[in-house]
C-alpha cells in the first residue's frame, strides 16, 4: 500500500507537469503556472546553491528564447538579487535586458538600485541612474531615491546622499514620510542639529503630526542632545495619545508602523504648543520643561494627564510612548536633568520615593526605562536613591542591564563605598569600555585598599575587558611602590617596585597602549617615592624620547615630580641640573617648579639663590604662595634667623595668603631643636623618652646645653589659635618635645592635652559633643581593645582625630586629668597673655 500510494502520487504530479525546451535546454513548470515564472524560480535556485555559471548560462538562454520579454518576467531574479544582495547578477541581468531592449519598469528599476546600494555600491547604482536618465530618459521615481538615501544613511556617505538629494530637487522629486526619517538618521550621523530642525521644520509644512514620525524626531532629538526638542516632541505625542489619533498599527513581523495614508497635510501646530483638543475639552499637557514646581501638584497633573492612556493600554501606541520615553530618560542621565527623569518616571508608572505610593499609571516600565532613569537621578541624589529603584525592580521580576549595574557602581565607588561597588560590578556580565572598573580601581587607590583592586582586576580578566590607558595610570598609582607612605624604601621594596613596573608596563604593551603623560608622572611618582633616584632619572629620559617622537611636550607636571623627589632624596645639585636643563630646553617652568627651587635652596642653605628665584618667578608672571614664603623661612631658619622668618610670616598674611600648619610647623621644628655640644671623642646624642613609665634621659654625652626656644614656640602656637589654623600631629610632637628637652614635663604634657583637643575643634560647644562621643569609650575607657579601635579611626583617615585621641588616653594613662575646656588652660592663658609681649620683643 505504501509503494502504491507512492505511484499514485508521482503520476497526479507528472500531470500537472509541462515541459518547454529552450535552445537545447529543458525547463519545467506546471500547468496554471506562467512559464517564466518557472525559469526564473530555476535560476533563482541555481544562485541559493552558488552554481552561479549554471545561473548565467539559464539566464542568457531565457533571454534568446522565442518568447516575447518585458520587465515584469525578470521580477522575481530581481527580488532575489535586492534581498541577497546580488548586485554582479543584478547588472548581468541588466545588460541581458539591454541587449533585448527590454524596458525598465518602476518596480525593476527599485530592484536593481536597491541591490546595488545593499551591496554597498553607491557609486555604481548613481552611475546607473544617471545612464538612464541620460540616454533612455528614465527618472526614478521616489522609492528608488528613498532607497538609495538609506543605503547612503547606512554607509555613512554623505557625498552620495547630497548627490541625490540635489538629483531630487532638479526633478523636483517631493518627499514622504520615509525619505524625512533617512534624512534625520543622516543628520544624527553627521551630529547636525541644526539639520534636524530644517528637516522638522520641512516635515510640519508638508505633513501633520503622527505618532511614529514623532517618535523618529525625538529619537533624533534625543541622539543630538537636544534635550528640550525632544521633551517638546514628546508631549505632542502625549497629546495625540490622548486624543486617539495615533495611527499606529502592527505589521505581521511585529514592527510598528503608521496606519496613516501617506498624503501630505501640513501640521496646523507648532513644536512648543501646550494644549490639546480632546472632544469638546481642552486638556492641558501635564507635564512642562520645568523642573521647579512640588512634587505633589506635578503628580496630580500626570495621573489625570496619563489616566486618560489607559484607555489605550494595550495598543501599540502605548509601546510607541514607552520606547519615546526611554528615549528621553537617557537624555536625562547625559544631561543630568534630575528632575525631568522623575516627572517622566511618574508617566510610566513610577512616583517619587517620597513616601509616595507607588501606582500604575497606564505605562509598564522596561528594564530599558529603569536604566535611563537610573542613570539620571543619580547624578544628583547618589546611589542610595539608584539602589531604591533595584529593590523596585526585583519586586516587578526585571532584571537590571549590565549599564545600570555599572553606573550604579560608579556612584559607589565616588562615594567610597567599596563593598557595594564590588558587588555590583561582579554582578555585570557584559560591559563594553572599563569606564566602571577604573572608578573602582580609583576608589582603592583613595582608600589605600589595593588587594580589592587586584580582585576587580580579575574580574576585568574574566569579562575579557581591555583596560585602558586611565587603567594603567591607576595601576602605576597604586603598585608602582611597595612600602607605605609612612615607610622608607629598602633594597627589598626597590625589588619588588621594579618587578610590579615591568609587569605593568608589559601588559602596556600586549594591548597596545602607550604611555600617557599621567601614567609617566605616576611611575615617576612611585620610583621618587621608593627613593630610586637611579631608575628616576632613568626613566626621566626614557619620557623625553617618548614624548619628543610623539611631539608633545613633557611638561612642567613630570619635571615637578622628578625634581620634588630629587629634592627630598637630598639630591639638590642633581635637581639644580634637571632645572637648568629644563629652561634651557624650552620648558616653561610653573609655580610649583619654582616652589620646588625655593625649598631646594634650603638645602644647600642659599637664601640668595632663592631670591633669585622668586624674582625669576614673578617675571614669569607666578605670584609667591604659601609654600614659597615658607620654602625661604626655611632657608632663613638653616641659620637660625628667626627674626627675618617672622618677618616673611607677617608680610605672607599682610599679602592675603591661607597661612597653613605647615609654614607655622617650620618654625616650630627649628625652634624646638637643641644644639649640642660634646666632647672631641663624642659623636652621638641620644635622649629618649619612655611615655609609659617616666621620663628617662639615656646619655652617652660629655656635656649638653640646650638652646631650645621655647618663646618663639609659645609666640607661633597662640598665633595659630588666634588665626584658627588647626594643630597637627606634627605640631603636638614639637611643642611636646621642647617642653621635654627643657625639663618642664608637666608643662608638655599640659601642652599636649590642649594641642590635640584643638587638633579636634577649636570650638568649646564641639568639644563638649565630643566629649560624650569620645571620652567614655576611647579615652578613658579600660577596654584593652581601646588603642585599636583608636587605630581603626586612623585606617579610615582621620589621622588627625587618631592622634588625638591617642595623645588624650595616654595623657590618661600616665595620671593627667583630661579637661575637655583647653581655653581654661593655665598654659593656654599664659600663651595669651605674654603673645603681645612677646611680639613686641621679637
Amino acid at each position: 500500500m505504501l509503494f502504491q500510494g507512492r505511484g499514485n502520487f508521482i503520476r497526479r504530479l507528472e500531470l500537472c507537469r509541462s515541459v518547454a525546451t529552450i535552445n537545447g535546454n529543458v525547463f519545467l513548470g506546471y500547468r496554471g503556472e506562467p512559464l517564466t515564472k518557472s525559469i526564473q524560480v530555476q535560476i533563482v535556485d541555481a544562485l541559493r546553491l552558488g552554481e552561479r555559471s549554471r545561473a548565467s548560462s539559464l539566464l542568457l538562454d531565457f533571454g534568446n528564447g522565442n518568447q516575447s520579454l518585458k520587465a515584469n518576467d525578470f521580477v522575481y531574479i530581481l527580488n532575489y538579487c535586492a534581498r541577497t544582495p546580488d548586485p554582479l547578477f543584478v547588472m548581468e541581468t541588466w545588460r541581458l535586458m539591454e541587449e533585448k531592449e527590454i524596458d525598465l519598469n518602476n518596480t525593476s528599476y527599485l530592484l536593481m538600485v536597491r541591490a546595488l546600494c545593499r551591496g554597498g555600491y553607491l557609486e555604481e547604482a548613481c552611475k546607473f541612474m544617471k545612464f538612464l536618465r541620460e540616454n533612455h530618459g528614465t527618472y526614478p521615481l521616489l522609492p528608488v531615491y528613498n532607497s538609495f538615501l538609506g543605503a547612503c544613511a547606512k554607509m555613512k556617505s554623505i557625498i552620495h546622499a547630497n548627490q541625490c538629494l540635489d538629483l531630487m530637487e532638479l526633478q523636483r522629486v517631493g518627499k514622504n514620510e520615509i525619505t524625512y526619517s533617512v534624512l534625520l538618521k543622516l543628520a544624527v550621523w553627521q551630529q547636525d542639529l541644526s539639520a534636524a530642525r530644517e528637516i522638522w521644520e520641512d516635515y510640519i509644512k508638508h505633513y501633520s503630526l503622527n505618532i511614529i514620525s514623532l517618535r523618529r524626531f525625538i529619537w533624533s532629538f534625543t541622539r543630538l542632545k537636544d534635550l528640550k526638542s525632544a521633551y517638546e516632541a514628546l508631549q505632542h505625542m502625549v497629546a495625540l495619545a490622548i486624543s486617539g489619533k495615533h495611527f499606529a498599527s502592527r505589521t505581521d513581523e511585529g514592527r510598528l508602523y503608521s496606519s496613516r495614508l501617506d498624503i501630505p497635510i501640513p501640521s496646523k501646530s507648532e513644536l512648543g504648543s501646550q494644549n490639546v483638543q480632546s472632544g469638546e475639552n481642552e486638556q492641558s499637557l501635564a507635564f512642562k520643561f520645568d523642573t521647579d514646581s512640588s512634587n505633589i501638584e506635578r503628580s496630580k497633573s500626570i495621573s489625570a494627564t496619563v489616566g486618560m492612556l489607559n484607555n489605550y493600554k494595550n495598543l501599540p501606541v502605548m509601546e510607541v510612548l514607552r520606547l519615546s520615553i526611554n528615549d528621553v530618560l537617557h537624555a536625562c542621565a547625559q544631561a543630568r536633568a534630575y528632575g525631568l527623569a522623575e516627572q517622566l518616571m511618574m508617566l510610566v508608572g513610577l512616583f517619587l520615593y517620597h513616601k509616595l505610593l507607588m501606582q500604575n499609571l497606564g505605562l509598564q516600565p522596561s528594564s530599558h526605562t529603569y536604566d535611563g532613569f537610573v542613570r539620571a537621578i543619580i547624578q544628583r541624589r547618589g546611589f542610595g536613591a539608584g539602589m531604591e529603584i533595584l529593590k523596585v525592580m526585583e519586586e516587578r521580576n526585571l532584571k537590571p542591564h549590565d549599564s545600570t549595574l555599572a553606573a550604579l557602581s560608579v556612584q559607589c565607588s565616588k562615594a567610597l563605598e567599596l563593598d557595594l561597588a564590588e558587588a555590583l560590578l561582579e554582578q555585570v556580565c557584559e560591559c563594553p569600555y572599563p569606564y566602571p572598573f577604573n572608578a573602582f580601581l580609583e576608589a582603592c587607590d583613595n582608600m589605600d585598599q589595593p588587594k580589592r583592586a587586584l580582585q576587580i582586576l580579575a574580574k576585568m580578566r574574566q569579562l575579557r575587558l581591555q583596560p585602558d590607558i586611565r587603567t594603567y595610570e591607576l595601576l602605576f598609582s597604586m603598585f608602582g611602590n611597595v612600602n607605605a607612605p609612612y615607610e622608607e624604601g629598602n633594597r627589598l621594596s626597590h625589588v619588588d617596585s621594579r618587578k610590579r613596573i615591568n609587569a605593568i608596563e608589559m601588559d602596556m604593551a600586549k594591548n597596545g597602549v602607550q604611555h600617557s603623560h599621567l601614567s609617566m608622572k605616576n611611575l615617576l611618582k612611585a620610583l621618587g617615592a621608593e627613593g630610586m633616584t637611579i631608575e628616576l632619572l632613568q626613566y626621566l629620559h626614557v619620557a623625553e624620547n617618548l614624548f619628543c617622537h610623539t611631539n608633545t611636550k613633557l611638561g612642567a607636571p613630570i619635571y615637578n615630580v622628578v625634581l620634588h623627589s630629587l629634592v627630598e632624596a637630598n639630591e639638590s645639585h642633581m635637581a639644580i641640573q634637571i632645572f637648568k636643563k629644563m629652561t634651557s630646553s624650552g620648558f616653561q617652568p610653573n609655580a610649583a617648579t619654582y616652589n620646588i627651587m625655593v625649598d631646594c635652596c634650603s638645602y644647600i642653605k642659599c637664601f640668595k639663590s632663592g631670591c633669585a628665584l622668586v624674582s625669576m618667578m614673578v617675571r614669569h608672571g607666578f605670584y609667591p604662595e604659601t609654600r614659597t614664603y615658607t620654602a625661604l623661612m626655611k632657608i632663613l631658619l638653616e641659620y637660625e634667623n628667626f627674626d627675618e622668618a617672622l618677618s616673611l610670616l607677617d608680610q605672607a598674611s599682610l599679602e592675603g595668603h591661607q597661612l597653613d600648619v605647615l609654614m607655622y610647623n617650620t618654625i616650630l621644628k627649628k625652634a624646638s631643636e637643641k644644639d649640642v655640644l660634646t666632647h672631641s671623642n663624642t659623636n652621638t646624642v641620644k635622649i629618649v623618652y619612655v611615655i609609659m613609665q617616666e621620663f628617662i634621659l639615656l646619655s652617652d654625652i660629655a656635656c649638653c646645653i640646650s638652646k631650645v626656644r621655647i618663646d618663639i614656640i609659645e609666640f607661633i602656637i597662640e598665633r595659630m589659635h588666634q588665626d584658627k589654623v588647626q594643630p597637627d600631629p606634627v605640631t603636638c610632637n614639637y611643642v611636646f618635645s621642647a617642653y621635654v628637652d627643657g625639663g618642664f614635663h608637666n608643662t608638655a604634657m599640659e601642652a599636649l592635652q590642649v594641642l590635640s583637643m584643638w587638633m579636634i575643634s577649636y570650638e568649646d560647644m564641639t568639644l563638649e559633643e565630643k566629649k560624650i562621643e569620645f571620652e567614655k569609650d576611647f579615652v578613658s575607657s579600660e577596654d584593652l581593645q581601646a588603642e585599636s579601635k583608636i587605630l581603626q579611626v586612623f585606617k579610615d583617615y582621620d589621622e588627625h582625630l587618631a592622634a588625638a585621641l591617642l595623645n588624650l588616653r595616654w595623657c590618661a594613662i600616665l595620671g593627667f586629668p583630661v579637661s575637655w575646656s583647653p581655653n581654661q588652660s593655665q598654659w593656654t592663658t599664659r600663651l595669651s597673655t605674654n603673645y603681645d609681649s612677646t611680639r613686641t620683643v621679637l
